[in-house]
């Protein structure tokens, strides 16, 4: 196994990006399910292998060898092959507009070949295709971000804050439009053009994604897990996780992998 983590360094690439990472491993199972993620991120397939057969829903997909993926509400079921080798890129929400002309609502529970949009990434995965390590792919990735100087407003940044931040905290919607300098309408407008997402709906996604976090990373019970995530008891916790998992949360504490969100299946 190969893995490899990298969180930007400079005060503009860490307005842009959360994080890059890199997985190459050859394969002990045949098919994953990535469970949503609440994240926003671009993926380049720098394997030799025929592309990725993957399904979102009832839609089926063939991934492309650079392509985005947005804030998913259905698991991601892949098919892969012997070998794999991703190298990937997490966005901030709100830079994604900003870099590729479209809202990151397009890009939800749809994977979306990047050079349809611009077909200059067919270079950029050369670049990262013909180098020989992670941290040069890392340079290459930060020349190219810092290369589209981007100006983000101080909102936008409190917004990607509240969006990427999976704590229990439950606001309303006038109290989190308040904490962002937003009125609730243009909130609700800016919620669904970054997620696809109406506000209350979002207020849904934070707590599930709280709880994921807390299955992953502790031993705690599941109905301790339901109330610090401040669902209104076990059934709503379990019936919510299934909405955007199609399993319980206890099915996924028996079946999760080592990377948070993944399930592996031989």
């Amino acid at each position: 196994m190969n893995n490899h983590f990298y969180i930007p360094e400079t005060k503009y690439l860490k307005t842009v990006i959360r994080s890059m990472w890199q997985v190459k491993n050859p394969m002990p199972y045949r098919n994953e399910t990535i469970i949503p993620k609440g994240v926003v991120e671009i993926i380049f397939d720098l394997s030799e292998c025929a592309p990725v057969q993957s399904e979102i829903g009832s839609k089926q997909f063939q991934l492309a060898k650079c392509f985005i993926s947005g804030f998913n509400t259905h698991p991601v079921q892949l098919r892969l092959p012997d070998l794999h080798f991703f190298f990937g890129v997490q966005f901030h929400p709100v830079a994604i507009k900003h870099f590729f002309g479209v809202p990151a609502r397009e890009f939800s529970n749809l994977p979306v070949d990047l050079t349809l949009l611009d077909t200059s990434f067919n270079s950029l995965w050369q670049q990262l295709a013909e180098v020989k390590t992670f941290n040069e792919r890392v340079v290459v990735m930060c020349a190219w971000i810092e290369n589209k100087i981007i100006e983000t407003h101080p909102q936008e940044l409190l917004l990607n804050s509240f969006l990427e931040n999976n704590n229990r905290q439950t606001l309303t919607m006038k109290a989190l439009a308040e904490a962002v300098y937003y009125s609730p309408r243009h909130l609700s407008r800016k919620i669904y053009e970054l997620t696809g997402m109406n506000t209350e709906q979002f207020l849904l996604y934070k707590k599930y994604l709280h709880a994921v976090n807390q299955i992953h990373n502790t031993d705690r019970a599941l109905t301790e897990i339901a109330y610090d995530s401040n669902f209104a008891d076990q059934s709503h916790f379990i019936r919510s996780f299934k909405l955007f998992t199609h399993i319980t949360p206890n099915q996924y504490r028996q079946t999760k992998s080592i990377i948070q969100g993944h399930i592996h299946h031989s």
